[in-house]
């Protein structure tokens, strides 16, 4: 288990090249990509957007679900997700196609960096752009398509695979908790994080206390439990939690507090042995530098929608790495969340986890070829395809394909 006064890095093992690719990536993403693939930088393809397209798909027991689609010359695909967001100043992504249409055609994805920057004053005094996270993790598709590797080894891998932990609905009982915890040991996961009853709404933090103590006594003394109530609590309900959560050795305590409530995250990260995790609800990567510096955070968090993209998810990464942070991306939604954040956990030295939407399965869509799930150790094995590494199944997707919008 981790803690403040415990190991708080864990290499698994480097290959020799990652760092110098890996500072290479944010600034040059070409030549990283050419590097990594072993080809020059001028023997990539034609990678000169020519179009952007949302795939909708039909309602099938749910919202339908929307893809970004980005196009080169060369004909290469780039995709992902434009579900809801968490909230974020355009949480559902209305207009992204407007926006990317007007901006994106006849730049070239290998001027990555340029096309999603928010560096501008007059742009990064509010916030991340919210549609340069799509912009963003396209273009990081198309790189890896275009030199036939996973993004992660353009990034410049740390390892091959990482330790997952369940990660909970916001069930409503002590006893369903229970019974959660049980499913996730029977999969065969290793740790497991509560979303206790009050994230979802009207909350008891006695309630989650005794949520804490019962997947304690069911996990066992030596599995690995984390605690999100998702910044409901007050000072004094989270400082209560908090003492709760080191006595039974927690190794992470997670939106505490509101985002906004440094002052509180100083005082409650000062107190308190279990590691103050946050980070999902800051807006831009610019935004961190306030919470590493006062200490309001042992932890660092993102949310690659809320920030730009792998390319700041990556910026945040090494920002953690170079305060001698660990850094633990969210990992929630559709099988694309899941895979832009697992690209930078492989990529980074200061990672530990994986988290798994439980129950694992969760994120299936019939539309891709592939499936997360972690091996008999309890990891979730990095892909092996290129770009984000789950593939589309083209066939299963124009016939839910309700439109094409662009």
């Amino acid at each position: 288990m981790s803690g403040k006064n415990g190991s708080r890095r864990s290499f698994l093992g480097a290959a020799v090249a990652a760092p110098a690719l890996g500072a290479m990536a944010l600034t040059d993403p070409g030549r990283a990509a050419a590097q990594a693939a072993g080809v020059k930088r001028g023997d990539l393809p034609d990678l000169t957007i020519k179009q952007v397209k949302v795939l909708v798909l039909k309602p099938e027991g749910r919202t339908g679900e929307k893809l970004a689609a980005i196009v080169t010359n060369s004909g290469i695909e780039g995709n992902y997700t434009l579900d809801d967001r968490y909230y974020h100043t355009n949480w559902s992504n209305l207009g992204w196609i407007e926006y990317a249409k007007g901006a994106l055609p006849g730049k070239s994805v290998l001027d990555l960096p340029a096309i999603t920057s928010q560096w501008r004053p007059s742009v990064r005094r509010y916030g991340q752009l919210s549609y340069a996270a799509a912009v963003d993790n396209c273009c990081w598709d198309i790189l890896g398509k275009a030199v036939g590797l996973p993004v992660y080894r353009i990034l410049g891998a740390h390892r091959n695979r990482v330790r997952a932990y369940a990660s909970s609905q916001h069930l409503g009982t002590v006893e369903a908790f229970v019974t959660d915890v049980k499913h996730a040991m029977s999969d065969g996961f290793t740790a497991y994080k509560i979303h206790p009853p009050g994230g979802a709404g009207s909350y008891d933090y006695k309630l989650d206390m005794e949520v804490i103590k019962a997947v304690r006594k069911t996990g066992g003394d030596n599995m690995p439990l984390l605690y999100d109530p998702v910044g409901v609590l007050t000072r004094d309900e989270a400082m209560k939690v908090g003492r709760l959560l080191d006595e039974l050795h927690y190794v992470s305590f997670e939106d505490a507090l509101p985002t906004k409530d440094i002052d509180g995250l100083v005082e409650l990260a000062a107190a308190l042995d279990v590691p103050v995790t946050m980070g999902e609800f800051i807006p831009s990567p610019y935004d961190y530098v306030p919470y590493i510096l006062r200490g309001a955070l042992d932890e660092v968090r993102f949310i690659v929608d809320n920030i730009g993209g792998i390319t700041s998810g990556m910026k945040v990464a090494r920002m953690a790495e170079c305060c001698n942070m660990m850094c633990q991306p969210h990992n929630w939604g559709t099988l694309l969340d899941h895979a832009v954040h697992f690209h930078c956990e492989l990529a980074m030295p200061n990672n530990t986890w994986f988290e798994m939407t439980q129950p694992m399965g969760i994120t299936d869509r019939p539309y891709f070829k592939d499936k997360l799930r972690i091996d008999k150790d309890g990891y979730v094995p990095a892909p092996v395809k290129p770009g984000l590494g789950y593939e589309l199944d083209r066939g299963t997707l124009d016939n839910m394909m309700l439109r094409v919008e662009g």
